[in-house]
């Protein structure tokens, strides 16, 4: 059911293939060989990552138009067309059925499996949609001397569930989901004014201090992810996140949709100093 978190899996293990000087093709070669199966944050950090949606033509429409009317955790990047696994402006060599550490299988609203290869769930109706994502922000946090506890233990993000909801379109609505980095006040700050400029990876916060204002209760047991320790005087600083559609997806309860895990990304071609606004 959505709203659990799987049990954890031991932090990938950076090699030569892929670490925070990888390109996103080496990202994708690793997870399509089957040699990276967990997040990918701190990797690639050069490279946009993307969160991943994939869903009937049928529901295509609505799902897009629900996407625009929630720009801060919906950004989109980019959509494929029906059937087609390629999606060029994000990648040349880019297979949306391998390329995924890590995958999520839909069915009627209810998360089945958890596969890292969909080839042989493929259809010639699947539509591909590819949201940004929180990770490719962080680079230009870290650029700017903010550290970020999670990478630096090899965790993936901490992801929350809150009472804020989105704006329904068609079968799909349901609460925003938000990633979460402690950060002192200052940071916090600055964190901010970098992040507004970045409008296609969730922009600025959309909260900053006592999680109990957006819904949650516990700090210390997020909904999707890792926890992450928050020291004296530092401060909870929360972002929309692009896990929000498949909380949209278990409210739909389509009969048939595939997403990311929460935190295995996609690494695209793009660079992420391409994003500012």
């Amino acid at each position: 059911m959505l709203g659990t978190n799987p049990q954890p899996r031991s932090a990938a293990v950076p090699s030569p293939s892929w670490n925070a000087a990888s390109t996103g093709l080496d990202v994708r070669l690793a997870a399509r060989r089957g040699a990276l199966d967990t997040h990918t944050s701190g990797f690639a950090s050069a490279h946009v990552q993307g969160n991943l949606v994939i869903l009937p033509e049928a529901l295509g429409r609505d799902f897009l138009r629900y996407c625009q009317a929630n720009p801060k955790p919906c950004p989109v990047l980019a959509v494929s067309e029906p059937g087609d696994p390629a999606i060029p402006s994000l990648g040349a060599d880019l297979d949306i059925r391998t390329d995924v550490p890590r995958y999520r299988v839909w069915r009627h609203g209810e998360l089945v499996s958890e596969p890292t290869d969909i080839r042989d769930l493929w259809r010639d109706d699947l539509m591909s949609f590819v949201i940004g994502c929180s990770f490719s922000f962080e680079h230009a946090l870290l650029a700017h001397g903010i550290p970020l506890r999670h990478i630096t233990r090899g965790h993936n993000v901490a992801m929350y569930r809150t009472h804020l909801q989105t704006t329904p379109e068609g079968p799909f609505h349901g609460p925003m989901v938000v990633s979460m980095r402690p950060m002192s006040p200052a940071d916090a700050a600055r964190a901010t004014e970098i992040t507004s400029r970045l409008p296609q990876v969730h922009g600025a916060p959309v909260h900053v201090g006592d999680p109990a204002l957006i819904g949650i209760a516990d700090i210390g047991r997020p909904d999707y992810g890792d926890p992450v320790e928050i020291l004296p005087g530092e401060v909870p600083v929360f972002w929309a996140c692009g896990v929000t559609p498949q909380a949209a997806i278990a409210a739909a309860r389509p009969d048939f949709c595939i997403t990311h895990a929460p935190g295995a990304m996609l690494v695209t071609d793009l660079l992420n100093s391409e994003l500012a606004a």
